[in-house]
């Protein structure tokens, strides 16, 4: 069992991702009541990848993001630093082509996809901005990110109950399912410091993204961000 702290040490990072690989789509389709489906759904909308296209799926775990991204006709590159998340994936999802990289350090050349993803994987850098300059340097001028991840309820009354109900609880809900429940104390507590839906698009117009906009889902629970970098 291993639990990251919120100075996000890579090693610290990977291992607990290691821990919960066995378990971990199950549990967050648990934990979500299914609204993982929904947000990746939209997150693929959004992608808009297009047969032939060359797309990275950055934190892809298991590569249950990816699916839905390779049955556009595109190439997608699944690509994770926790071992145990591909070894789960590989297994599972055998058609994908998976690689192991580093978010702050892609294994790619500059200018390799059309378009960059990542899903409730930026949260997890510890170095968001730097890692959204990686990823602006593998992605062609022209090319699209698409950020999914947690964000802030913008209806004051249900931020209240998210942050005070549902993110205290989250951790006794994961023993019921998850094969290292200890880890989704970290996960309410890297939600809780992560910053609103404003805040992301500031730091990502810093790593030199242009053309930022987001869309709220569940309430603000989650925002999709898209940017665009510039030709």
């Amino acid at each position: 069992m291993s639990r990251a702290g919120l100075d996000k040490d890579p090693r610290d990072v990977a291992r607990m991702f290691d821990d919960v690989a066995a378990k971990y789509d199950l549990t967050n389709t648990v934990l979500t009541g299914g609204l993982d489906r929904w947000w990746r759904h939209l997150t693929v909308r959004r992608v808009d990848a297009r047969p032939g296209e060359r797309v990275l799926d950055l934190a892809a775990g298991t590569g249950v993001s990816s699916v839905p991204l390779a049955a556009t006709g595109a190439q997608v590159v699944a690509c994770d630093f926790s071992e145990g998340m591909l070894r789960a994936g590989k297994a599972d999802r055998p058609e994908l082509d998976f690689v192991a990289g580093d978010g702050m350090r892609l294994p790619f050349g500059d200018a390799s996809f059309d378009a960059v993803t990542i899903s409730f994987g930026l949260r997890n850098f510890p170095d968001p901005i730097g890692g959204l300059r990686e990823m602006l340097r593998v992605t062609r001028p022209g090319g699209r990110v698409v950020v999914t991840e947690f964000s802030t309820p913008t209806w004051r009354p249900f931020e209240l109950v998210y942050s005070r109900g549902a993110l205290a609880v989250l951790p006794q809900v994961a023993k019921a399912v998850s094969s290292d429940p200890e880890s989704y104390v970290y996960l309410a507590e890297s939600i809780r410091s992560w910053p609103d839906q404003r805040g992301l698009a500031v730091r990502m117009a810093e790593a030199g993204w242009t053309d930022i906009s987001w869309r709220n889902l569940t309430g603000g629970i989650v925002a999709l961000h898209h940017a665009v970098k510039g030709s």
